[in-house]
Formats: structure tokens, sequence, C-alpha cells
């Protein structure tokens, strides 16, 4: 039996056919509903999460697996046992550059603000449900691309089959980006209705519309205290906004809500980890990076007994940016990634609740909001053990004391393990956790510096050229993996 994936994207492909088929000699057809000339959201919708979800997750192409080659190693939740020159040594091929700019334009966005268009008002078939999904999605996927870029292409992007295309789309500051996404959700929120009109096609949250407001707001918050330090009267604005009514701006409020896509165990819905590691045959590839396995090992985590696989015994790391000489002979020792990781119905996980109660604890403990940060904090942490069935350790939580920024960015990187995208524009923004120094016998690109952001693909320094140099200037530093980004504390 095909895949829920492949279903659609069969009928996504026979819908195209019956739109390209016209001719001149049969204009009929432009017309009969029988025929229809452009992709209804349905079709559209499914096909555009799951591949912008399985891009940022993982990526099943060697040289293009964005979290797997890059974020994961930075982040040193995972460290290479060979090709350590793929990533672990910050070094990075053109191809995850290219690759994913081009994925997330071109086979999310741009089928997003398909559906956005024929959805909203005065489109060919009006649905307030799928464009608030649209822009939620489209707000998600424009995040990605600036919290890895930088200036990117945002008022002009996706404009190149408008009645007025635009072929050569001007960049957007960071700033004038976060502005727009944030009014983006809000208005999401407001077009999507519980009991309004119905959709197909969502295989994220399964046509759950309150559970997609949810998500609106909660990816808000995320944005609002992201840009904080940058515009603190405007973030607690919206952060005041959303908690002060909860009936009209609901977020998460359980594990329930997390933003995960489910899987399937058929190709090519599976798990994009599991195509790596198990159908591709590179398990060793990879093994727990010392780091994590130090933290989790000295605070007693039982989370590492989910995120790593053990050998004789013991959950040991491997140090990041080894030469492959050296870092094979670890491969006797070094645990593996989880079993869990690797099951071809895994989900891809966007967003979650535990993550949304650091972001408080952080913005309470900042003063941007009223609430108990410590409150927000132990609750984060009890909502990450629990979304893999763990129950926190009994004197766990007695270990931090009174919570420090530097204790709720910690645990944030604990409970983001798999999401290291995200891990990393946290990072990067705050600079915390401290990781510890390089091993001595690393070998480390890019002047040892772990990387701020990604280089802009080759295919704009060809077809954009004129505007990428913009994007660049906008970035206040050359087009670098050491610039860093509109929203850097530090």
């Amino acid at each position: 039996m095909a895949s829920p994936k492949k279903k659609y994207i069969i009928a996504f492909l026979a819908v195209f056919a019956l739109g390209s088929s016209c001719t001149k000699e049969f204009d009929v057809m432009n017309t009969d509903p029988n025929n229809p000339t452009s992709i209804s959201p349905q079709y559209l919708l499914p096909y555009a999460i799951e591949t912008s979800i399985d891009r940022y997750w993982g990526g099943r192409t060697r040289f293009e697996r964005l979290n797997l080659d890059g974020m994961m190693l930075w982040m040193q939740y995972l460290a290479r046992n060979i090709y350590s020159n793929e990533g672990d040594n910050y070094g990075v091929s053109p191809a995850l550059n290219n690759n994913n700019w081009k994925a997330f334009y071109n086979e999310g966005l741009l089928n997003f603000q398909r559906i956005i268009r024929q959805s909203g008002e005065g489109g060919k078939t009006p649905n307030a449900n799928y464009e608030g999904i649209a822009l939620v999605m489209r707000s998600w996927v424009f995040s990605l691309l600036t919290d890895t870029f930088g200036a990117i292409p945002y008022s002009d992007a996706v404009k190149g089959s408008d009645e007025s295309p635009v072929y050569s789309p001007t960049y957007d500051s960071q700033e004038k980006v976060y502005e727009g996404l944030l009014n983006d959700l809000k208005l999401a929120n407001e077009k999507l209705t519980v009991g309004g009109p119905g959709v197909s096609g969502d295989i994220l949250y399964n046509n759950n519309i309150l559970r997609w407001k949810k998500f609106a707001n909660s990816l808000r918050l995320r944005l609002a205290n992201r840009q904080a330090a940058k515009k603190p009267a405007q973030s607690r604005d919206i952060m005041a906004e959303i908690l002060g009514d909860p009936a009209k701006y609901p977020v998460f409020s359980s594990n329930d809500d997390n933003a995960a896509l489910k899987h399937t165990a058929v190709l090519p819905s599976n798990n994009e980890w599991h195509q790596v590691m198990i159908q591709d045959g590179r398990t060793d590839d990879w093994s727990i990076s010392k780091t994590l396995a130090d933290k989790l090992n000295g605070l007693n985590d039982t989370r590492i007994t989910v995120f790593a696989q053990p050998k004789g015994g013991k959950f040991e790391g491997i140090p990041n940016g080894l030469p492959d000489a050296i870092a094979t002979t670890f491969l006797s020792t070094s645990a593996g990634l989880g079993t869990y990781f690797v099951q071809p119905t895994t989900p891809s996980v966007v967003m979650t609740y535990a993550e949304l109660q650091f972001i408080l604890a952080e913005a309470a403990l900042d003063g941007d909001i009223s609430g108990n940060a410590q409150s927000y904090f132990e609750e984060g942490v009890k909502a990450s053990f629990g979304q893999y069935g763990l129950t926190l350790p009994a004197r766990y939580l007695g270990q931090f004391g009174t919570i420090t920024k530097a204790t709720v960015m910690e645990q944030k990187w604990i409970a983001l393990f798999g999401q290291g995208v995200e891990a990393w524009t946290e990072y990067r923004r705050t600079g915390l956790p401290v990781l510890p120094a390089r091993d001595p016998r690393s070998v480390f690109e890019n002047d040892a510096v772990l990387p701020t952001r990604l280089t802009y693909p080759t295919s704009e320094q060809t077809l954009n050229a004129g505007k990428l140099q913009d994007g660049v200037a906008l970035n206040g530093g050359s087009d670098n993996m050491k610039t860093k980004l509109w929203w850097a504390e530090n």
C-alpha cells in the first residue's frame, strides 16, 4: 500500500499533469471543474508540511543534512566517528547551503504561499482555516531561513508566478522579517476558527484547529522572546497580549500539543534519521558527544537512556572535531544514538510544551513577564522527561537551587536534543550553555569559531547578485560563518 506522502505526491502529479496538458485547441479545459488547472490545498498542504519538516529534521542526502551534518554536531549532542570533515570540524559543503535554501523556498514556502493565495479572501476556494495553517507554516519556515542566514528575501519572496513576477527579490533585514512573522502569526490565530471550515491533508495536527492556534501563539512567543534583547518593549507587549488572554490566544498546555510530525514505517514517509542510520547503514558514523554524555551522567539524568545506546553498559561520548584516525578509535567504547531516534515512526519535533516553559522561565527571569520563573523551569524539565515517557527522578530538581538564566538555558539545551537547529539558534543568541574547551586533539575549520550562520548559496551569487550584496550589508559583516546575527545578545 502506498504511504500517505506517496499518495499525495501521486495526486499532486496527476493534477499537475491535467493542468499542464491544456493546449490552445482545448481551451475549454481551463474552465472545466472536472479538470482543474491549479492544485488544491488538500494536496499542497501535506506535501509542503512533510518536505519542510523532513528537511529541517534530517534530510537523507549526504552533504545536505542540515541537522545531522550541522547543528546536532555543533551543539555537541552528537560527534562524528568518521568523516569528521562533514560538519563536525565546522567544515560545510556548499550543497548544505544551496540545497536547503532551495528546498525551503521552492518546496515549502512556495506551496504555503499558494495555499494562502487560493484560500484567502478573494481566492478561488476561500477557507480561513487553510489560510491560517499555511500562515503558521510559512512563518515557521521563514524563521528557519532568517535564523540560519540572516537577511533573506522575504517581502518579495516566492513571487515568481505572480501576475507581476519578481525574479530578483529584495533582501529584508532580520529585524524586518521578525516584525512580519510576528504579525502573521497573530493574523493566523485570528484566521484559525474552531468549528469553522473543514480542512483535509493536515498531517501535523490531523485537522485539530485548536492545536494549530496553540502552535501559532507558542511560536509567536518563541520569536518574541528571541528578539527581546533587541526590541524589549514590543516583545513584552506581545507576551502580555498572549498570556493575558488565554481564551483568545491559547498556547501549548501539555505534551499532547507538541508540534511533531508523526511518521509511518513506509518509505518515503519514514523518519529521516531511520533512513540515514538504518536504511543507509550509517549508524556507526555518529556517536553521542562527550559534552552531552558528561553533562547527563553528572546530573544522573535518565534521559541519556533515550538519547544514547550504551557500549559495554556505559554511556560514554566522543569529543567533537577529532580527525578520523583518532575518532575511529572510540568506536568500541562510545555510546551510539539511542534506538528511539532511529525507529521509522519516531516523530520529527518542531516545537514542544517543554520548550515553551523554558521560554517563559527565561522571560520571567528577564522581567518580560510576571510569572514565576522557578515554576516555569520545573514544569519544563518535567515535560521534557514526560515527552519520552520517563518519570522525573525524585531528587533531580533539587540539584539546581535558585535558578539563573544559565540554568534555564542548559536545561533547554538538553530538552532540545534532536532539534539541533533550534539549539544552535539559542546558543548563538545567548552564548548558553557554556560549552567546554575543545579537546586538544581536535582540528577545526572556520578559525575554530563555532559557526554563527551559513553563507548564502551560490545560486544567489549567480541569479540575484545585486540584491545579495544588499543582504550581506544588512547583516553587518562579511558573508562568512563568523558574522553574528541581529538577535545575538553579546
